[in-house]
């Protein structure tokens, strides 16, 4: 444990948002971390302490400095593409060759 994460645990300890800021950046753990904080003081503790031990394991894990915060308390590998569940990775510059129109249909016979 680094004097960072004991700074991060003080400043989740008075105001669990700050931390989860710190963390997470200003985004969707940031308003949950909110919601949480105000629907009831220990569920915002809860969360914030989670996001730092999410954290602290990814510096286990890539080492210091050697990962990033990729959403949902993930922490992936820096320098790594993140993968968006659902989605296909980006075609740069490429484009899909328009489908054929289809023949016309001959007149029918009487």
């Amino acid at each position: 444990m680094r004097g960072s994460d004991i700074l991060l645990i003080i400043v989740a300890i008075f105001f669990p948002p700050a931390a989860a800021a710190f963390i997470a950046g200003c985004g969707c753990e940031l308003c949950l971390n909110i919601l949480l904080t105000c629907l009831g003081y220990i569920p915002g503790h809860i969360h914030a302490f989670w996001l730092i031990y999410k954290r602290m394991k990814a510096e286990e894990q890539y080492g210091r400095g050697g990962y990033m915060y990729q959403g949902s308390g993930k922490f992936g590998p820096y320098g790594q593409p993140m993968a968006v569940q659902g989605q296909a990775p980006a075609a740069y510059g490429a484009t899909a060759a328009p489908a054929p129109a289809p023949a016309p249909a001959a007149p029918p016979a009487y």
